[in-house]
């Protein structure tokens, strides 16, 4: 089994990357749908969430109030740390389960699409890293598109993160996700060095 992680900055388009090369054939284990799965209503990770960043991360009905604890989560960097420290080690868990699951039901590539793989230390359990990336504006456009965020919201949520040389001097693999480079063509790297 070889376990792929897929990594880049907000807005890079991991997800389409990940959708693309699940359809030659590589299983994946989203992190992102993961950590959904974690903060649900009830659980003790959003328990811990609220005592870190106050009880207005928590909507009336019980469930996670996404914009605040983004809001919250990513006002300084310090936040930013603290919010990780808190959910990375749930999510980790939950990721292992996936990739076993997947190598049982017969998958012997494995693509880990995690926004946050050198920050949670998972890319220690890669073979190879790959990194999708964009340019800052692409990117922008990406997320509020994507997110329906404002504009100030997108920023802070971008400006949160490492710089590019941060994701791309630990990769194996970077792949341009933009015009004017092909998507396919760019694929292919991956395809040939697994």
């Amino acid at each position: 089994m070889k376990i792929i992680g897929l990594t880049g900055k907000t807005g890079s388009g991991k997800s389409t990357v990940a959708k693309k090369l699940s359809e030659l054939g590589f299983g994946v284990v989203d992190a992102d749908i993961i950590a959904r799965k974690v903060v649900e209503k009830g659980s003790p990770l959003l328990k811990t969430l609220a005592e870190t960043f106050g009880e207005e991360i928590i909507n009336p009905d019980g469930t996670l109030n996404r914009k605040e604890l983004s809001k919250r989560g990513f006002a300084t960097k310090s936040d930013t740390e603290k919010m990780n420290s808190v959910m990375h080690p749930m999510i980790t868990e939950y990721m292992e389960r996936e990739i076993q699951k997947l190598n049982n039901d017969g998958f012997e590539k494995i693509i880990i699409d995690a926004a946050a793989l050198f920050e949670s230390g998972f890319d220690k359990k890669c073979d190879i890293i790959v990194v999708a990336t964009a340019p800052y504006d692409v990117r922008l456009q990406r997320i509020l598109k994507r997110d329906n965020m404002t504009l100030e919201a997108a920023k802070l949520r971008m400006d949160a993160q490492k710089n590019d040389e941060f994701y791309t001097d630990k990769a194996d693999i970077v792949i341009k996700n933009y015009e004017p480079y092909n998507l396919d063509d760019e694929l292919r790297k991956v395809i040939e060095f697994v």
